[in-house]
C-alpha cells in the first residue's frame, strides 16, 4: 500500500486544516495517509526532517495565500530528500493559473484543481496501481516525463451528501484548544469581483443531520472556537436558525463565529438572536467593504447598507453578540476622501471590531482580470495586495496603513473603549480624523519600529493629545479608567498625581463597605478589610463629563467632581469601579459598621 502524507503550513498554530481533514476523510479507507500541520513561521529543517521520516510516496500540499511562497521555497528541498515522491499541489491559490505554477515549481509533478475530494482518491487509486499516467483523472494539471503540461479537463461539483466526514470521534485529540473549520455549505450566491466565492455558482448544503452530528462531536470534544466557513450563513432562514438552536440548546465550552450578510437579516431572526444567545457564544463578521454606491456597482456587490446599519445597530444595542466589521481599501473608483466616507460610516455603527484590509487582486478573480482598466499595481506575489490605481496613489495607500495600525491597537484590542469613544466623538471631526493624525504622527515618532508595553500606549496617547491641544480634564480621567480596568492587580504606582488624601479613601471605602448591594460575587467582605485597602484601593476624581460615559446609567452629581473607587479582587479578576455617585442614589445595608 503506497503511503501519503498530506500537509500544509497554518498562518498559527491554533488555526487547522479543514481541506486535509476532507481529503484524508475521503482516501483513508483504501490508502495509508499520514496528515501533518505546521505552520509558516516552523524551522525548514523540521518540516523536512517530519516529511523525510513518513517516508511517503505521494506527498499532497494545501496551497494559500498565507503560505504560497514559503511552500515554494520547500518544493525543490522535498525533490532532493524524497527524489522519486509524486508531489500533487492544491488548493485555491494554485487552482487557477496551474501552467503558471507548474512552470514556477518544476518540482511539483501535479496540482489538483478545486474541490479535491474525488479527483485526490483517483489520483492515489492510479499511483497504487504503479500507474502515474493521469490524463483519465479529471480536475488536474501534469506534467509529463518529458516536462510538457497539460489539464485533464474539468471535474464537475461534489456531491456534499457523499463527501465522508472530516471530524470523527478517534480524532478530537488533534483539535484540542485548537480553532476549528466548519462548512454547512459550500458556494455563494453573490457575484463580487473580489472574491473565489464568486466564481462558483450556487450554493450546496451538506445534510442538516450530518452537520449536528458533526458539530456535537466537535463540541463534546471541547474544541476552543468554530469558525463556520460559509460565505452567508444565513442565506436559508430555516436552515440558519436550526443551527443556532442546537448551538445554544448545548455549546459546552465552545463560541461560534459566523459570517453573515446584514442585510439580508430579518427583523424578527435578529430579535430572537438578542433575547435567546448567551452573551459570549456567537460571533458575526458582517462585510461592508465599502459603502460608495458607485465602487459597489462595479464589483457587483449588492448591499443595502441603510438595512444592514440597522442589523448591526439592534445587535450591537443587545451586546451579546460580538461584531466584526470588515472594510476593504483600494476598491474601484474610491479614492482617499470616498473611503473616509466609507470609514466613518461603518465606525458609526460601533461594532466591537472594525477591520481595515487592502484589496488582494487574487488569482482567479473578476476584478484581477480587470486590473488594467483602473490602472492597479500590484505585489507580484502572493497576497497580491493593491499598491496604488488610477485614482489612489501609493502614498495614500501608505496613510491607510498608519491608520490601520492605530485602529488595532487603540480600537480592535479594547483596551481603550472609553477614550475612544470621547476622541472620535468630541476631540476630532471625525473619526477617520482622529486615526489618521494620530496614526501619521505615531508613524513620524518613529514608534512603528519598535514594541509597545500597555503603559507605553498610554502615554504616546496623552502625548499625541497634547500636542493637538486636546487632552483636557476629560481625556485624563477615560484613560486612566481604560487603563485601570484592564488591570488584574493594583499598580505599583500610578502615572498621574492623585489630589486625594489618604483621609479621602479611606471615607470612599467605608461608604463602600456601608454600601453592599454594590458589590458582585468577586468581591467578598473578608478580602477587602484591615490594611490590604491600601493595596487594594485606587481613588480617583473625574470631571462630571467623564462620569457621563462611564456611567451612562448613573445620575452624576449637578456640578462639581465625582470620585471613582477601584477594586482589584483577590482573585486576580478584573477591577471593579463604583462612583460616589452610587452611594447617594441607594440606601446603604442596615447593620453595618462603616469602620
Amino acid at each position: 500500500m503506497a503511503r501519503i502524507l498530506l500537509a500544509t503550513l497554518n498562518a498559527k498554530y491554533v488555526h487547522s486544516s479543514l481541506a486535509l481533514r476532507y481529503l484524508r476523510a475521503a482516501v483513508e479507507d483504501a490508502h495509508d495517509v499520514t496528515l501533518l500541520e505546521f505552520t509558516i513561521h516552523d524551522p525548514v529543517e523540521r518540516i523536512l526532517s517530519a516529511l523525510f521520516e513518513a517516508v511517503p510516496d505521494v506527498v499532497g500540499l494545501s496551497c494559500y495565500i498565507w503560505n504560497i511562497e514559503e511552500t515554494g521555497r520547500l518544493l525543490p528541498l522535498i525533490k532532493k530528500i524524497l527524489p522519486h515522491t509524486l508531489i500533487v499541489l492544491g488548493g485555491p491559490e494554485v487552482s487557477y493559473d496551474c501552467e503558471y505554477f507548474l512552470e514556477r515549481f518544476p518540482a511539483a509533478d501535479v496540482i489538483v484543481t478545486g474541490e479535491g475530494e474525488e479527483t485526490l482518491k483517483e489520483l492515489l487509486d492510479r499511483c497504487e496501481q504503479g500507474d502515474r499516467s493521469f490524463a483519465a483523472v479529471r480536475g488536474l494539471y501534469v506534467r509529463d516525463e518529458s516536462g510538457r503540461i497539460y489539464s485533464t479537463g474539468k471535474r464537475g461539483e461534489v456531491d456534499l451528501e457523499r463527501l465522508a466526514s472530516p471530524y470523527t470521534n478517534e480524532r478530537m485529540d488533534e483539535l484540542r484548544d485548537r480553532i476549528v473549520y466548519f462548512e454547512t455549505s459550500r458556494g455563494c450566491p453573490f457575484s463580487c469581483q473580489f472574491c473565489l466565492s464568486s466564481i462558483e455558482s450556487g450554493v450546496r448544503y451538506f445534510p442538516l443531520a450530518r452537520v449536528k452530528e458533526d458539530l456535537a462531536r466537535l463540541i463534546g470534544a471541547g474544541v476552543r472556537q468554530i469558525k463556520f466557513l460559509d460565505r452567508t450563513f444565513n442565506l436559508r432562514r430555516d436552515y440558519a436558525m436550526e443551527i443556532f438552536r442546537f448551538l445554544i440548546a448545548d455549546p459546552g465550552r465552545t463560541t461560534f463565529h459566523f459570517e453573515i450578510t446584514g442585510d439580508i437579516l430579518k427583523p424578527d431572526i435578529v430579535r430572537w438572536l438578542c433575547d435567546n444567545v448567551p452573551a459570549g457564544l456567537f460571533r458575526f463578521e458582517i462585510g461592508v467593504q465599502s459603502t460608495n454606491d458607485i465602487t459597489n456597482a462595479i464589483v457587483k456587490r449588492r448591499q443595502d447598507f441603510s438595512r444592514l446599519s440597522h442589523t448591526v445597530r439592534m445587535i450591537a444595542e443587545a451586546g451579546n453578540i460580538m461584531l466584526h466589521l470588515d472594510l476593504i481599501a483600494g476598491l474601484p473608483e474610491e479614492d482617499y476622501a470616498t473611503f473616509k466616507q466609507t470609514f466613518n460610516d461603518a465606525y458609526a455603527l460601533r461594532p466591537d471590531e472594525l477591520q481595515l484590509g487592502f484589496l488582494k487582486l487574487l488569482r482567479g478573480t473578476g476584478l484581477r482580470t480587470m486590473a488594467d482598466r483602473f490602472g492597479y499595481v500590484f505585489m507580484d506575489t502572493a497576497p497580491y495586495e493593491t499598491l496604488s490605481n488610477n485614482i489612489m496613489p501609493f502614498r495614500d495607500v501608505l496613510r491607510l496603513k498608519q491608520l490601520e495600525d492605530i485602529l488595532e491597537k487603540y480600537y480592535n484590542s479594547g483596551r481603550f473603549p472609553h477614550i475612544m469613544q470621547y476622541a472620535t466623538d468630541s476631540l476630532f471631526n471625525s473619526p477617520f480624523d482622529f486615526f489618521q493624525a494620530f496614526g501619521s504622527y505615531w508613524h513620524g515618532q518613529g514608534w512603528s519600529r519598535i514594541g509597545h508595553q500597555p503603559l507605553d500606549l498610554v502615554r504616546r496617547l496623552i502625548q499625541f493629545l497634547e500636542r493637538e491641544g486636546k487632552f483636557d480634564d476629560v481625556a485624563g480621567a477615560l484613560l486612566r479608567a481604560d487603563h485601570l480596568l484592564r488591570e488584574k492587580v493594583r499598580p505599583r504606582s500610578l502615572w498621574w498625581n492623585s489630589p486625594l488624601s489618604d483621609g479621602d479613601r479611606r471615607r470612599l471605602f467605608s461608604e463602600l463597605l456601608r454600601h453592599r448591594s454594590l458589590w458582585d460575587a468577586r468581591m467578598a467582605e473578608e478580602s477587602i478589610h484591615g490594611a490590604d485597602k491600601a493595596r487594594r484601593v485606587i481613588v480617583d476624581e473625574i470631571p462630571v463629563a467623564a462620569h457621563r460615559l462611564l456611567f451612562p446609567g448613573i445620575k452624576p452629581p449637578v456640578d462639581g467632581a465625582v470620585r471613582l473607587l477601584y477594586v482589584f479582587p483577590a482573585d486576580a479578576g478584573n477591577p471593579l469601579v463604583f462612583s460616589s455617585a452610587q452611594f447617594t442614589s441607594q440606601p446603604p445595608a442596615p447593620g453595618v459598621d462603616p469602620a
